[in-house]
């Protein structure tokens, strides 16, 4: 079980899983500004425990929810479409990118990271 807290400590989070392998760095307009590694889960996998100051972002498609705190303003994870490599989706399948900064006991700048081209996929 990995826990994930923002830093003001108003959303907390559960996440029935092993941390993965290798991260995820998206050079997208939005993950690249907020410097984020993504850790991927299917979305239940990702259990809520508390999110008295959860806020959304959605941009341009609408189709990813990028949750973060409205209070420390710490990103919190991403409810998005599973996209391929490719940019291709089909339809329904969604996932979970959690910002692996914020969970605890993991050392997210030391894990293996791959980067996705999502400044020219989306």
């Amino acid at each position: 079980m990995l826990t994930g807290r923002c830093h003001c400590g108003r959303n907390v989070f559960e996440i029935d899983g092993e941390m993965p392998a290798v991260l995820t760095r998206c050079t997208c307009s939005l993950c690249s500004s907020r410097g984020l590694l993504h850790a991927y889960f299917e979305p239940h996998q990702l259990r809520v425990v508390e999110a008295t100051s959860d806020a959304v972002y959605r941009w341009n498609s609408k189709l990813v929810a990028h949750h973060f705190c409205s209070a420390c303003g710490c990103s919190l994870y991403s409810d998005s479409p599973a996209f391929g490599r490719d940019g291709s989706w089909d339809g329904a399948t969604r996932r979970i990118g959690f910002n692996a900064r914020i969970l605890e006991g993991v050392v997210a700048a030391d894990l293996p990271v791959q980067e996705i081209d999502g400044k020219h996929l989306w």
